[in-house]
C-alpha cells in the first residue's frame, strides 16, 4: 500500500543535512546506547511525529500506542507485506516489519504530513536497528538466564554437600559436569573481594578452574565466592588470582571427605582472616594442634555417642538433617546457615532448638556449644549408624577427656596471654562465661564494654585464633578454658 507522496516538503531530519540521521542512528548500536526504547523516541524526533514498537498481538513495546488497524498489523508481523503507508484521518502512518527472533514486531510511524524519501529510509533503516538490538537483547537474555540458572544449581550442590547428601550432590552434578565430584575428598576455598567485585571474580574463577570446581557465589557473605576443588592445581591457580587483584583475600581448609564440606568451609573462612594479615594475602588452615587429637580415640567416641544418642531414635533423614543444621548453626549465625542451606532461619532456629530439647541442654551457653561441636565433628568421622551398645559407658564424662594431654595443650595455649600487663585472659574468661556478651562482661569486670571488646581482639592474633566470629576456633579456646578449670564445665544432662 503507498499513499500520496509530497515530493516538494523535504524535510531535515535533526543532525543537519544529508546522512547526519544516519551517524545519529549508528550511535544507538555503540554498547552505551543500545536500547530499543530510546532509539524509538529519537524515531519519533527525527522524523517529526509519533512512533511505536510492538509485537503481533498489539503489546506496545516501546514508543507511544497508536490506533492501527489489526489485520494490517497481523498481516506485517507475518510477512504477508513488508510495509504499508497510507493516509488516515488526517494524519498519515507507516508500519514496518522488524525481525526478532521470537517473533516479528512491527514498528509504526504517524506524522501531519506525507512521508517523503528522507523520513522513509529513517524509518527503514530504525526498522533495521531494532531488529539488531532486539536481537541482541534476546540473546542477552538467554545468556543471562543460563548464567543465572547454571549458579542456582551450583548453589544447589553446595547446599546438598553442606547437609551431607554426597550423594544427591553427585547425582545432579554429573548432568552438566561428570566427573566434578567423583573424588572422595576436596579442599574447599573462600575468595574475598569488594562485593561490586564478586562476579566479576567468580567468573574468573570459572575460567581458571576451567569448571574442574564447584564454584558458588556465597549466599551469605556478599563478597565471598566459595569453591570446593578435588583437584589441587585449583589452589594454585586461585593464590594466582588474587596476586592478580588488590583487595582480594584467599582462605583455604585442608583436605577434607565430601561429607565434610560444612567443617572445610569452616576452617576456610577461618583461614581467610588470617589471610589479612599476609603479604600473599592467602593462608591454608594451618594444621595445628587440636585438643580432639590429644583425648583417647575410644573415650571420644564412647562420650560423643553418649551425647548424640537422644537423636538415635529419630528417622535417618530427620536425624542427618539436624544434625547438619545444628553443626552449621553452631559456626555461623542463623542467618547465614540460612542462607547457605536455602531454607528460612526460622527453620534453622526450629531444628536447633529441637536438638537442644532432646539434649537437654542450652545454646546460650559457649560451654555447652564448645561441647556438642566437638560431639558433632566427632560424629562426623564415624559411620551414619547408631552407636555399639559397648560405647555406652556411663562412667565416661566430659571431664575425661579434658584431662592429661589436653590440659597440658590448654595451660600452653593461654600462657601465651600471661605477658600481657591488661590482663586479656581475665577478660576472655569473663567474657565466655556470659555467652560472648561484651556488655555483660565489662558489667562484671567494672570495664567499658569497648575495652572488653579490645582485649578479646588483642587475644586473636596471640592464640592464632578467631575469637568473635563463632566457629571452630572459638570453641577450642573455650575447651582450653574448661580444661584448666578457668570454667566450670557445662551441664550436658543426659551425658552428664
Amino acid at each position: 500500500m503507498a499513499g500520496r507522496q509530497d515530493g516538494n516538503r523535504q524535510q531535515q531530519a535533526p543532525g543537519g543535512a544529508g546522512s547526519a540521521w544516519a551517524e545519529e542512528l549508528l550511535e544507538h548500536l555503540r554498547p552505551a546506547g543500545r536500547d530499543v526504547g530510546r532509539v524509538v523516541a529519537w524515531l519519533s524526533r527525527a522524523v517529526h511525529g509519533t512512533a511505536a514498537l510492538q509485537d503481533a498481538a498489539g503489546n506496545l513495546v516501546a514508543g507511544t500506542r497508536l490506533p492501527l488497524d489489526d489485520a494490517l498489523v497481523t498481516d506485517i508481523a507475518t510477512g504477508r507485506i513488508a510495509s504499508a503507508a497510507w493516509e488516515s484521518q488526517g494524519r498519515h502512518l507507516c508500519l514496518v516489519r522488524v525481525e526478532h527472533p521470537l517473533g516479528a514486531r512491527v514498528l509504526a510511524v504517524s506524522r501531519d504530513i506525507t512521508f517523503d524519501r528522507r523520513s522513509l529510509d529513517v524509518v527503514s533503516h530504525t526498522a533495521q536497528v531494532l531488529g539488531l538490538l532486539l536481537a541482541a537483547r534476546e540473546s542477552t537474555v538467554a545468556g543471562y538466564q543460563l548464567r543465572r540458572a547454571t549458579a542456582d544449581l551450583r548453589l544447589a550442590i553446595l547446599q546438598l554437600l553442606m547437609v551431607e547428601d554426597t550423594v544427591a550432590a553427585r547425582r545432579v552434578a554429573a548432568g552438566l559436569w561428570p566427573g566434578l565430584l567423583d573424588a572422595d575428598t576436596a579442599c574447599v576455598y573462600v575468595v574475598e573481594s569488594a562485593p561490586a567485585a564478586r562476579d566479576r571474580i567468580a567468573e574468573e574463577c570459572l575460567d581458571i578452574t576451567v569448571e574442574d570446581a564447584l564454584v558458588v557465589r556465597c549466599p551469605a557473605m556478599d563478597g565471598h565466592v566459595i569453591v570446593v576443588s578435588p583437584r589441587d592445581a585449583a589452589g594454585t591457580a586461585l593464590r594466582s588470582l588474587v596476586q592478580r587483584h588488590p583487595n582480594t583475600y584467599l582462605g583455604g581448609s585442608v583436605l577434607q571427605s565430601l561429607a565434610r564440606t560444612a567443617s572445610a568451609y569452616g576452617q576456610a573462612v577461618s583461614a581467610l582472616a588470617v589471610a589479612h594479615f599476609r603479604p600473599d594475602k592467602t593462608a591454608v588452615y594451618a594444621e595445628r594442634t587440636h585438643p580432639e587429637r590429644l583425648m583417647d580415640p575410644e573415650a571420644l567416641r564412647g562420650w560423643t555417642a553418649r551425647v548424640l544418642r537422644p537423636l538415635d531414635t529419630l528417622p535417618h533423614h530427620t536425624r542427618a538433617e539436624l544434625l547438619a543444621t545444628t553443626r552449621l548453626g553452631l559456626e555461623f549465625t542463623a542467618v547465614n546457615t540460612a542462607k547457605v542451606l536455602g531454607v528460612s532461619r526460622n527453620t534453622v532456629r526450629a531444628r536447633m532448638e529441637r536438638v537442644e530439647s532432646l539434649l537437654g541442654t542450652d545454646f546460650t551457653d559457649l560451654r555447652v556449644r564448645a561441647a556438642v561441636h566437638l560431639a558433632l565433628n566427632t560424629h562426623l568421622g564415624l559411620p551414619d549408624t547408631p552407636f555399639a551398645r559397648a560405647t555406652d559407658d556411663a562412667g565416661l564424662r566430659f571431664s575425661d577427656l579434658l584431662s592429661g594431654p589436653v590440659r597440658t595443650w590448654a595451660r600452653n595455649l593461654l600462657g601465651r596471654l600471661d605477658e600481657d600487663a591488661r590482663n586479656p585472659r581475665r577478660t576472655l574468661r569473663a567474657w565466655i562465661a556470659v555467652g560472648g556478651n561484651a556488655e555483660r562482661a565489662a558489667q562484671a569486670l567494672g570495664m567499658h564494654a569497648q575495652t572488653v571488646r579490645e582485649h578479646v581482639r588483642s587475644a586473636e592474633p596471640v592464640l592464632e585464633r578467631q575469637l568473635l566470629a563463632a566457629g571452630t576456633d572459638l570453641y577450642e579456646v573455650v575447651l582450653a578454658h574448661l580444661a584448666v578449670r578457668d570454667l566450670d564445665l557445662p551441664v550436658l544432662h543426659r551425658a552428664d
